[in-house]
């Protein structure tokens, strides 16, 4: 397998696994409080990073950095809002297909060409994701706008992350990505203080808030150096099967139903990233 797709499938991992924490800190305090947490944690081991294994990072490494951190806390505030608001799986449907198809629209004005099974997998893993990600006819009736909002942001959010992040220099080193997590904390910071929102996490929140982020923060280097060995769009598609990890782990740890649709899905994403692994 090439290495590029095997990384993109662990900031996968790493992703969901952050949104499942993120998600119960989030029910339990403020999202705000989880998510600036979170960015400030993931910057300090990414900074620590950065001053032991320094990189050459030119300026433009670092505005494509900026940019990132825009997406980052975007996504992040909008989904792990709709993840206080109800199910695990209720607001990811959206974010999930955003957050695949603008890098593979991205990457095809980039110049990426993949292969036609490569296609075949990316295109298979849409309605896979959308799938995997859903929540229950009943949670849909209840939360259907505001789940809307929040996932349509949200996706627009990790969709700029994903492409902000695939245009950094491999010999960039890990610096700006820590400017990308500052740059995410003190958007949370002045959009909680605008809202009149806490975002200072408590000591109870502060658990939660620094698992996930340094969780969220591996994923994102993870993703990056993927985009390295293959396209935007299969690093793309294949870190926007997230949503399949957290499901799991909610059904695992706090007992969420897994439904039929949502078993489906899982075995359509099994099938797509086979199908961009021979391709």
């Amino acid at each position: 397998m090439n290495v590029g797709i095997l990384l993109a499938l662990l900031s996968a991992v790493a992703y969901g696994a952050s949104d499942f924490l993120g998600g119960i800190g989030a029910r339990r305090f403020s999202p705000w409080q989880i998510v600036f947490g979170g960015q400030v944690a993931g910057g300090v081991v990414m900074l620590a990073g950065g001053l032991m294994l320094p990189g050459s990072p030119t300026p433009a490494d670092f505005v494509w950095a900026l940019l990132a951190g825009v997406g980052s806390a975007t996504g992040s505030i909008f989904l792990f809002r709709g993840l206080a608001r109800g199910r695990m799986g209720l607001v990811a449907p959206i974010s999930a297909v955003g957050a695949a198809v603008l890098p593979v629209v991205a990457g095809v004005a980039f110049g990426d060409r993949p292969g036609w099974l490569a296609w075949v997998g990316m295109l298979a893993a849409l309605p896979g994701i959308w799938l995997v990600s859903r929540g229950t006819a009943a949670d849909g009736a209840v939360h259907a706008r505001g789940s809307l909002i929040d996932g349509a942001v949200a996706g627009v959010g990790f969709g700029i992350l994903f492409i902000a992040l695939s245009q950094i220099s491999g010999g960039a080193g890990l610096l700006p990505l820590a400017a990308n997590q500052a740059t995410g904390a003190i958007l949370a910071m002045v959009a909680a203080a605008s809202l009149g929102q806490p975002w200072r996490p408590s000591r109870g929140a502060l658990g939660w808030a620094t698992a996930s982020g340094v969780l969220g923060a591996s994923a994102t280097l993870a993703f990056m150096v993927a985009t390295g060995a293959t396209s935007l769009g299969i690093a793309g598609v294949l870190a926007s099967l997230y949503p399949a990890v957290t499901v799991i782990l909610a059904a695992t740890f706090i007992r969420e139903r897994v439904g039929v649709a949502q078993r489906v899905g899982i075995a359509i994403c099994t099938l797509a990233v086979a199908a961009m692994a021979l391709g």
